[in-house]
């Protein structure tokens, strides 16, 4: 008897009873083939069923179990030409429902078969294929199989991507580079599968570089320095100043990303696969094309395209530039910043100082559209010796100061040019950068450039009058203003200063003189010429304590001493005609020096007043013009 199903005998099965003409032998071989009629299945997992009959709503699927399974139809709407007999997986929910009926899904079944893939596709490096569903931040998500994946925005192409749109709803093929299982998560990569096409390309392009070799390239980045050019597998640096003869901010000036262009190779280094790219080196270089009538002493026209602390560069044509030194664009010799005369952009005129057209340098300058100062016919005239005028002081030294008198004409005053009566020890102490001063030319010298120049001469030398009021002898009340181990300095009237030595500091009590006290003092020593006077005040109170000395010596003279009584009244005759004529000339002298201090004191009053005046004139100047 064949063990087959379609050989059961069921005439024996019935008559006899279920199992009564089976031997236990037959029951057990009957019992083994129903088994394997029915597949034993286990919930959550994928089985292969076929297709027995399809509804509108469902589809039957016989997966050897003791029921059939229904499938949702709307789980195959990728599979427009499904028909019975056709076999499928599913995936086992639940093996008997509420209703005794077998529930599967398809929808599940992929998921599960997909996930296996993406595990397998990681494992053994293999590549799958997707649909792109939807953009999102940094990337894109795909559909494999029914399971969502990411896929970066770095990891789409070799090259960067900037509009991800593009790529929805397109195949794509992809390599699982991550998975994250707690999260179900998944990373793939399509630029790995494009790095591998390439490599052959680079070496294939690198194997055939060579320096002066013109290649044609894609502009796939730019930055500030430069651009990123795709060779065609491998990356080249084309950099900014490669890009153009002529200056320029920015690549984004004159060129655009995916712009095709052709290039050079300049240099490139095989280890670190770095390729230097050149594009103005396709075209002739400006300075060959400069016109052969700029020369020396050209006046030339031009756009300044940059501003240093040194000076400035002319543009005369792209490619084609010129330096203005900054000492080339005054005729001031006061080195200023040249943002001061220029700045970036500004269409200016020059001259051609120098021109070398093997090195393509030129030096201009501006100065030279203006006549020299120095070189013209007046200056001797205008700066001639005695000559007042009014300058802006420009520089201070420990010596002096330095005054312009116009553009490209200075001067300078010496510090004990400045005031007749004090004495200064730095101009800072007179004047200050910038401001206006009056002077007198002491000195010219045009050969030179040099003009020597004085303030104080522009007033009377007060030391003549001086002279005759602060004579030795003479006692004036002054102030210490300061005091010092070598001595004391000493305020006069009329603003003078006079100097005391620490001998001259002692009062009558035995005290010294400290500073700030008013006293007087007598004048010791007087010199015009080097504009000094040294004072005692110890000298003021020591005389008069000789006097008295003296005083008391004749009156302790012995009384009663007998002389020759002629020769006494001789003496007497004869030194009362001798110290007459000396009262008289002593009268005399005094009266003419009272007369000439009375003279010098009322001219310095004069000259205090008109000083006076002056500065109130200047005040009121001053006053009317801020208002």
């Amino acid at each position: 008897m064949s063990n087959s199903p379609e050989n059961f005998d069921w005439d024996k099965f019935e008559s006899q009873g279920f199992g009564a003409g089976y031997s236990k032998e037959e029951k057990a071989e009957m019992e083994k083939m129903y088994d394997d009629t029915l597949t034993t299945v286990q919930e959550q997992e994928v089985v292969t069923g076929t297709v027995v009959g399809i509804t509108d709503r469902d589809v039957i699927l016989n997966i050897g179990f003791k029921s059939d399974g229904l499938v949702p139809v709307s789980e195959f709407r990728d599979m427009p030409d499904l028909k019975p007999g056709d076999q499928v997986e599913v995936f086992i929910e639940d093996q008997e429902d509420p209703n005794g009926q077998l529930i599967l899904s398809r929808k599940k079944a992929k998921i599960v078969s997909a996930w296996a893939r993406i595990y397998d596709a990681l494992e053994n490096d293999n590549v799958l294929e997707g649909i792109v569903k939807r953009r999102t931040k940094g990337g894109l998500i795909m559909d494999i199989h029914g399971v969502e994946a990411f896929l970066p925005g770095s990891q789409i192409d070799v090259k960067p991507i900037r509009d991800f749109d593009v790529f929805v709803g397109k195949k794509m093929e992809v390599k699982v580079v991550k998975i994250n299982a707690a999260f179900d998560n998944v990373v793939v990569s399509h630029k790995v599968l494009i790095e591998k096409d390439l490599e052959q390309q680079r070496a294939a392009i690198l194997n055939n570089l060579e320096k002066g070799q013109v290649l044609e390239g894609v502009i796939k980045n730019m930055t500030n320095f430069g651009v990123f050019i795709d060779l065609g597998g491998v990356d080249g640096l084309l950099h900014i100043t490669d890009i153009s003869w002529g200056r320029i901010n920015h690549p984004e000036e004159v060129l655009q990303l995916d712009q095709k262009v052709q290039i050079v190779v300049l240099d490139f280094d095989e280890d670190k696969k770095r390729i230097s790219l050149g594009m103005k080196q396709l075209t002739p270089h400006p300075w060959d094309a400069l016109p052969a009538e700029i020369e020396v002493g050209s006046r030339v026209k031009g756009k300044i395209v940059n501003v240093a602390d040194y000076g400035a560069f002319l543009e005369l044509m792209p490619g084609v530039e010129g330096l203005i030194h900054v000492s080339e664009m005054s005729w001031s010799q006061h080195l200023r910043n040249p943002q001061d005369f220029i700045k970036q952009g500004d269409e200016v005129e020059a001259v051609v100082l120098t021109l070398d057209r093997e090195e393509r340098k030129m030096s201009l300058g501006i100065k030279q559209l203006t006549e020299d100062p120095w070189t013209k016919e007046d200056v001797i005239t205008k700066y001639a010796v005695g000559t007042k005028h009014t300058g802006i002081v420009r520089n201070l030294t420990n010596f002096g100061l330095f005054l312009e008198l116009e553009e490209g004409v200075d001067g300078l005053v010496h510090v004990s040019d400045l005031s007749w009566t004090k004495k200064i020890k730095h101009p800072s102490e007179f004047v200050k950068v910038g401001e206006n001063l009056d002077v007198v030319v002491l000195e010219l010298d045009v050969a030179n450039r040099r003009l020597a120049l004085g303030h104080k001469q522009l007033e009377e030398n007060p030391w003549d009058t001086f002279e005759s009021v602060f004579n030795v002898g003479s006692v004036h009340k002054a102030t210490v203003l300061e005091k010092s181990d070598r001595g004391a300095t000493l305020e006069l009237p009329y603003g003078i200063e006079g100097f005391s030595f620490p001998k001259g500091l002692q009062k009558e009590d035995g005290s010294q003189v400290e500073a700030g006290e008013s006293l007087e003092f007598k004048v010791t020593e007087f010199s015009k010429d080097d504009r000094k006077i040294i004072l005692s005040h110890t000298a003021t109170h020591s005389e008069v304590d000789a006097a008295r000395t003296a005083r008391a010596t004749k009156k302790a003279a012995p009384a009663g001493e007998k002389k020759d009584k002629a020769p006494k009244v001789q003496k007497e005759a004869e030194n009362k005609s001798t110290l007459g004529d000396l009262d008289a000339l002593s009268a005399l002298k005094e009266q003419m020096l009272e007369n000439e201090k009375e003279a010098g004191v009322k001219k310095l009053e004069a000259a205090a007043a008109k000083k006076a005046k002056d500065s109130n004139e200047g005040e009121a100047s001053d006053e009317e013009n801020n208002a």
